[in-house]
Parts: C-alpha cells; structure tokens; sequence
C-alpha cells in the first residue's frame, strides 16, 4: 500500500497495553454508547450581522444504538471543584509640586450611568454580551491576517522589482528602499477602518460605565481591538471623551462635556504614579512619544483634560486600562481591563522637566473583582516552569516522548489520582487494511518557501493565495476554509515552508488534566493566536461501516469535509466550497444526505486531541487538510485557534451535532445535557 505524508499503513490489531504504568483498564458502561464528532459546526463566524441563528436541519438520524457522550464526561455533582495551576484655557505656570485646584460643579451619582451598558443584550437579538464579543474580536483578526498577508504579498513585490532593477544595472541603493517598503506594521489600523466600512463595530458609540461582555481582567492584544469593541474608542490616545455632540442626548442634559469614558495606564508619562487601587494620572499632551517617557512641552486644559476634569465634576466612572509588555503580542504588549475607577482630585503643577502638566488622582469602584495588574507586576494566571513540581502529576509525559513538547497529565479530582486509562500514544495516523491512500498530487516547484513565489502552483489550489501567514515562525490560518492544500512530499520547498504548518507538530506547551464534571481535558501553558495549528486528530483511519458494531467507543470522528462543502444536514459553508475536484461525486440531494464514508478512531490508539473537550462556545475549529492527495474524503483532521487563547484556558471545538439527531432503536429521541459552562451553553450536546 501506499502511505500519504506523516501518515503510516498498518494492520489494525489487538488493543496494545497502555502506556501508563499501573493505569486502570477501560470500564465500558452498561449501555452500549458512541460518540461522534465532526468538523459541522465552525464556531468561528463572518462579521457578525446580529441576526437571530435559524434552526438547524433536523438529521433523519441512524436508528439503532444511542449515541452517548463518553463516560468521565457526564456531569457528577459531587465532584470536587476543579483547581486551576487566571476646550482650552491657556494654564498658567505653576510652582514645582504645587496643587491648584480647579472649580467644581455639584457631583452626580455614578449609578446614573447604568443605561443600555447594564443590560447584557442590549444589541444581541438573542445572543449574550460575551459571545458579541467574541464573534466581533474574530471579525477583526480575520480582517488583520487578510490584510498582513497583502502587506507581505506587496513587501515581496517590491523585493522582486528591486533586486530585478539591480541585476539589469539598474541604480544601487536598493536595501533603502526595502526599508522604505517594508510590510505594514499596522494592519490592525487597516482593519479598524474596514469593520467601521461593514459596520461590524460592536459599540460604535460610546459608553460611561461597564461595557456587557467585557469583564476585569479581560485581554486585549492591540488598541485596534479595545476600538472595534467601543471599550477604547482611540488607537493611539491615552483619553477616550465623550464629546460636545453627546450633551443633546437623553440622559446627558445635565452633565458638562466633555466627559471622559475611559483611559489607558501605557507607561508614556514619566510621572504617572500607578497603586493599583490608587492612581495618579498625566494628562495628555506635550509628550515626545519616542518611548523616552520625557515631557517636552506644557499641556493645555483641552480635549481629554478637560475630559477628565469635567468627570470629577460629574462624578462619573472611568474604565481603566493598563497595558504592559507581552512577547507573545503582535503588537508587543497586552492591555488588561481592570475596572472602574472614578476621579477624585485634580490638580496643575510642573512636571519633572518644568513642563505645566495636569495630574489627576482616581481611586477604584469597590464590590469589583480583584486586580490582575498593577504597577509592580503584570499578573495572570501562570504556566508551571517545571513539569516534577506540578500539584496532582500523574505523567511527565502522555506521549512518552513522541511529541517534541512534553504533555504532562495532572489529576487533583480523584482519590488516590490515577492518569488517563485504557490508550496508548501514537503521533501519525494509522490506516486500516484494505484503505489505500492515493498519492497522485504533483507538487510545486519553488524554491524555499512558497510564500516568496507569487506562482506557487499550490497556492493556486487554495483559490490564489497561501492559506497561512508567517507569525515568529509559527504559520496562522488566514480563515476556515473547506479544505486547505498543503505543500506535500513532491514539493521542492524546504519543509520549514508556510504551508506545510500542520506538519510541523506541537508548536504549544499543553496539558492534561482531570476536570470536576467532564472528564479529562486539554489545557494550554502559552499564549496561542487565532489562526495558529494546535494538533491533528490522530487514531486509526477506518471505514465508518466497519464501526458501526463497536461498543463503548466515544472517540470516533467522522470526516465531513465533503458534506461541509456542500453545506449538507446544517453545516456551514466555508471559503472555497465552490471548488471542483476529482472526488467530490455529482451533487447530492439535501433531502438525504450521503454518510460519511470514513473516520478516525482514537478509542484505542491516538494522541492528545482525543482528550480536547466539547463547549457550545468554543476556542478551536476543526479543518480538513489534503497533502498528498486531493481526496477530501480521507482528510486529515486539523485543530486550529480561533480565538487568542491565554495560558491555563481549557481547549475545546464544537462536537458537531444536531439537536434531536440522536435515535434509539425503537426510533425514540435520545437526549444528552451538556456541561460545559459556556455563557451560550445549547444545554444539551444532542
């Protein structure tokens, strides 16, 4: 037989022993149980439109043994909590130090502000707060990875005309003008201008108070973010305001503008003074903005200032942002969320250079959650340095060293903590007797990677473009599609190229551990970026006929990738679903929808993905990917980022089913609730 990429043939024998030492055999349950999932739901939408979701297609269902999420999943309420290892007036010159109050007015009550920002589905037709949220931050990273990958398409093309011009004689001084073009640094500011264009914006006006869905110690990777959700309205401004055009307003007659709504703690101003609960704040203005933090000019009572001072007066709350630096940021740094503050003093002295600066001095709402930054240290919850001192290890290593990161499993539920029973590791799918991959995919023929040659003949698979970006070395999937075609064994390029990222391993520290109520999960130590590859879901290739008659198996996945494409029993089509290839058969009827053909078991024998867990609001989406073939019925099966999921987050994707396809054999509906906790839980699984 003939073995696809990464993918090695075998003859599908007896269970092997498992890999743990003294672990537990699999006790199947009474009732005879499958669970199976599929790549049907994408959980990582277009720009959200707010709209009410239609009803899924009810599925004709298989009649015949029920169909049961996996035993250590169902829902034990005496479990133990799980513990986790998360206008403007000239200012006159003031002596150094010396305060001068300004005027006040009669303060108002913060709880006037409550409005539309206190209720949590002020614009969601039916959807919380927290997954408008979510659905608005994967619009924008969508947007920004359509739009690095322009700037890098554009940057090689000057390249290329550049080293052209030089090899014809042309003049010299060509490493000038690669500086002059090099990619865009801020296609996020591109991307705050097309969300506005498409109106995708969550909250295009602004808002005093708490924003619904964003909670204290929130994230936020970009200013460009905190913009399309209305929390910052300002990609470079310190002082988000409210301006003149808001005292027309109901609810605002009474108040003097403008008004501040929000600031951001940057480290900017060399006398900002930051306690946490306490802080003493610059005004804005009359600094360099060269990363010196020096005051080169007096600032005025204008704009933001007076913003601020006309929010003492108010009395209103402010939302305070602090940012710090993060490596894993693309754009450097990481802005937390971290509550309300309100203005109780304001003063003008000068500053450190002798500039007249305008300080103001905010202390923090009580009854909020704690901070989880201050000036000291920017906390969060913490990966573990060394895998021997975690609490509750089990096993330094599920793979035994097959993967090139160690998965380390920890277990502080059970009594005594036993690891995960009853498997054994494999890091390459394993093919079935009697399944023959076909290896009939030419390959290209550039040179290094195919990102630096604008006629790959594999980009041209994927519609005209690669389908990964270059992000520190690690490739990002610009968008869900129906299928992505990798650079395969015939391709010249080096195997480092863009596309081959699911290639390429395990590029994230994970973990497994034992949860309270589902059963054993998959949990992240690094930051990952929506986009980046996660791991394949790895098992034993088979024919989903051939399956059918097993009992207690839960970790079967069946690859949909045709019915996707063809938007079949309610799936949603992907970008590229209109493609044409030699194995998609003649078109369906939607009213009797072809199974799917194949699967892959990871009962037995598979990797880390047999332990990522369901939610109805999910952090991964699944997608099938073709490497030495073009046979989208035997896919690999890809789990990749869709949103920026921090460290000690749970990894999960969507199950894939319809609600009421699950049958008995007396054709009676079978129904399974769902524990996973997301805000927009379905409550039941099927």
């Amino acid at each position: 037989m003939e073995a696809m990429d990464s993918v090695a043939v075998m003859e599908v024998a007896a269970v092997p022993d498992p890999v743990f030492v003294g672990a537990a055999p699999l006790t199947p349950p009474a009732e005879a149980s499958v669970l199976r999932r599929s790549a049907r739901c994408l959980n990582r939408p277009r720009a959200p439109t707010y709209a009410e979701k239609e009803e899924p297609k009810q599925s004709t269902g298989r009649k015949g043994r029920p169909k049961k999420k996996r035993d250590e999943e169902n829902h034990d309420p005496t479990a133990e909590a799980q513990v986790a290892v998360k206008v403007a007036r000239k200012a006159v010159k003031a002596e150094p130090k010396e305060k001068k109050p300004m005027p006040v007015v009669e303060p108002i009550s913060a709880t006037d502000f409550a409005g539309a920002a206190a209720e949590d589905d002020a614009l969601g037709k039916g959807k919380s707060a927290k997954l408008r949220v979510k659905e608005t931050l994967r619009a924008f990273n969508s947007h920004y990875l359509h739009l690095v990958q322009e700037e890098q398409k554009r940057a090689q093309a000057v390249i290329q005309e550049i080293e052209a011009s030089k090899n014809k004689g042309g003049k010299k001084g060509g490493e000038d003008e690669i500086k002059e073009k090099r990619p865009s640094k801020r296609p996020d500011l591109k991307a705050i201008t097309r969300m506005q264009e498409n109106n995708s914006v969550l909250y295009t006006e602004k808002v005093i108070g708490q924003i619904p869905g964003i909670d204290v110690g929130d994230q936020f990777y970009s200013r460009a973010e905190m913009v399309v959700l209305g929390i910052h309205s300002h990609w470079l401004n310190g002082i988000d305001y409210m301006g003149m055009k808001y005292k027309e307003m109901n609810g605002y007659a009474n108040l003097s503008f403008p008004l501040a709504t929000c600031i951001v703690m940057s480290g900017i101003y060399e006398d900002d003074l930051d306690k946490a609960d306490e802080i003493i704040y610059t005004g804005q203005g009359g600094n360099d903005l060269l990363g010196n933090h020096r005051q080169i000019g007096s600032q005025k009572l204008a704009r933001g200032n007076l913003a601020l001072k006309n929010s003492k007066d108010n009395g209103n709350p402010i939302r305070v942002i602090r940012g710090h630096m993060a490596k894993n940021s693309y754009t450097g740094k990481v802005y937390t969320y971290d509550g309300l503050y309100k203005v109780v003093e304001d003063w003008v002295q000068n500053g450190v250079q002798g500039h007249i600066v305008f300080k103001y001095k905010l202390k923090r709402l009580e009854g909020q959650p704690s901070l989880t930054t201050s000036e000291v240290r920017f906390t969060r919850a913490e990966a573990p340095r060394n895998i021997s001192e975690l609490p509750g290890l089990v096993c330094d290593d599920i793979s035994g060293g097959q993967e090139n990161i160690p998965i380390p499993a920890t277990n502080l539920v059970d009594d005594p903590p036993v690891p995960p029973p009853g498997f054994a590791y494999i890091k390459s799918l394993k093919i079935s007797k009697g399944i023959k991959i076909p290896s009939d995919c030419t390959g290209c023929d550039c040179e290094g990677d195919c990102a630096s040659n604008k006629n790959c003949s594999c980009a041209k698979l994927n519609g005209s473009d690669l389908p990964y970006v270059s992000f520190k070395d690690v490739g990002r999937l610009v968008e869900p599609k129906a299928v992505v075609f990798e650079c395969g064994p015939n391709c010249s390029c080096n195997r480092n190229c863009v596309n081959r990222t699911s290639q390429q391993g395990l590029q994230h520290r994970l973990e497994v551990f034992k949860t309270a109520s589902k059963g054993w999960g998959v949990r992240t130590w690094d930051t990952i970026l929506p986009g980046a590859p996660i791991c394949e879901y790895v098992g034993v290739l088979s024919r989903t006929e051939d399956v059918e008659s097993l009992l207690h198996n839960n970790y079967i996945f069946d690859i949909d990738c045709l019915q996707t494409m063809k938007g079949l029993d309610g799936r949603e089509k992907r970008a590229g679903s209109d493609m044409q290839l030699p194995s998609l058969p003649a078109e369906n009827d939607s009213e009797a929808p072809p199974a799917t053909e194949y699967c892959i078991d990871a009962g037995s024998i598979g990797n880390v993905a047999r332990f990522i867990n369901h939610s109805c609001n999910p952090n991964l989406f699944v997608q099938c990917v073709l490497i030495s073939h073009k046979d989208v019925k035997l896919a690999k099966v890809m789990l990749f980022a869709a949103d920026t999921i921090l460290p000690l987050q749970e990894l999960c994707y969507d199950y894939g089913y319809v609600l009421n396809s699950v049958v008995s054999a007396a054709g009676d509906i079978i129904k399974l609730p769902c524990y996973c906790g997301a805000p927009d839980c379905r409550k039941r699984l099927y």
